[in-house]
């Protein structure tokens, strides 16, 4: 087998670093050479995680030296030696129809898991938890930078979750900051960072916590002015059944709940949601049907908080709700609208969208937050 390195874009240069080693690479690739003659540098030969540290550094504009240049170019070479559609052992093929969460009825079952957003098939959250919801939204107000009332200040909307979602989010604030629909009192700004989901947002004092700040300070935005965040679940190279890789995103969520209102005092409300349809992943970094799954884990944490958890009080945690539910069965769509993903919404790694998909996905956002009774009270101008 021989090959060269292709140019790839910002999604999938993304995409390439997140995903896990490949063990199981044929014989004929681990003994084949390049153009160059050289041997082909094999995916086991890779430290994945220190090939993503030279990404990360090259990005935030860091100069990498000469042997970091190699190795991150080695890197890439393995990465781009890997067989089309491979993916680990681990990772399981989808089922033959997955059917959208909102389509799924209280008798309709995935995994042992029945449908609906908020579960038995609701889509719309229960009178309990929506009387919640309306108490935590009468705090929703603008503040001034030291977190007090002021009818001068601003409600502060932030996204907290990995590369998806701020191509997504990005776009929002660029259709939502030109809608005449908006409140002037409203301030948009995309603290979604690309490689960092869920489990890269669990140490307190990580990296992402650190640019988020960065860019709130830049937007003259205080913590304390962060009322409403949208967090969209997801990890790397999820593998195993919706058990394993589930509850392990639940757990990283819950974690990130607890930093987000350490770090935002004032953050009354959080609208979760999941991925993107998956179904043409070309890699391992989120195929279906882990891209479906994910929804999962968003409602696990929901229905705790309706039903009194602890870990989910609002001491420590803001008020959990449903955002916009994104996911859609390719150009299958779903009962719910018309939404389809069609390969075109799609970069070249079948995950991260394109123009058109962060197009569907800000139109969502902006549909959801102008017409839901749980977000348009405080985003929509009055």
């Amino acid at each position: 087998m021989r090959f060269t390195t292709p140019l790839l874009s910002a999604a999938l240069l993304v995409a390439a670093l997140h995903g896990h080693v490949f063990k199981t690479l044929a014989a004929a690739a681990a003994n084949a050479t390049n153009t160059s003659g050289s041997p082909t540098v094999v995916a086991d030969e890779i430290d994945w995680d220190k090939a993503r540290a030279l990404y990360q550094r090259s990005q935030r504009g860091e100069r990498l030296t000469a042997e970091e240049d190699a190795y991150f170019k080695r890197a890439m070479a393995a990465r781009n030696a890997r067989p089309a559609g491979a993916r680990p052992g681990n990772q399981r093929p989808p089922p033959e129809q997955l059917t959208p969460l909102t389509d799924m009825g209280a008798g309709d079952h995935h995994e042992g898991e029945d449908g609906g957003l908020y579960g038995g098939g609701r889509n719309t959250p229960p009178d309990s938890h929506r009387k919640a919801a309306e108490a935590a939204l009468a705090n929703v107000v603008p503040r001034n930078a030291a977190g007090e009332p002021d009818d001068g200040g601003t409600i502060g909307v932030v996204a907290i979750s990995m590369s998806n979602a701020t191509m997504e989010f990005s776009r929002f604030k660029q259709v939502a900051d030109q809608s005449p629909l908006k409140s002037p009192k409203v301030t948009i700004v995309d603290c979604a960072q690309g490689g960092q989901a869920m489990a890269e947002w669990v140490p307190a004092d990580g990296r992402p916590w650190e640019e988020a700040l960065r860019r709130l300070a830049a937007a003259k935005v205080s913590p304390k002015q962060v009322q409403v965040a949208w967090i969209k679940l997801a990890n790397k190279g999820p593998t195993g059944s919706l058990q394993d890789h589930g509850r392990k995103l639940e757990r990283d969520t819950l974690t990130v709940l607890h930093n987000a209102r350490a770090q935002f005092p004032n953050l009354r409300l959080a609208f979760l949601g999941s991925r993107i349809w998956g179904g043409n992943a070309n890699g391992a970094l989120n195929p279906e049907p882990y891209a479906y799954e994910s929804a999962f884990a968003a409602r696990w944490l929901i229905q705790r908080q309706m039903k009194g958890d602890t870990e989910l009080a609002l001491e420590k945690s803001p008020l959990l709700l449903w955002g916009p539910y994104l996911w859609a069965e390719g150009t299958k769509g779903r009962k719910l609208d018309s939404l389809v993903w069609e390969r075109t919404d799609f970069a070249g790694d079948g995950v991260h969208p394109s123009d058109s998909g962060r197009q569907k996905v800000a139109e969502l956002l902006l549909s959801f937050f102008t017409t839901d009774p749980l977000a348009k009270p405080w985003f929509v101008k009055r």
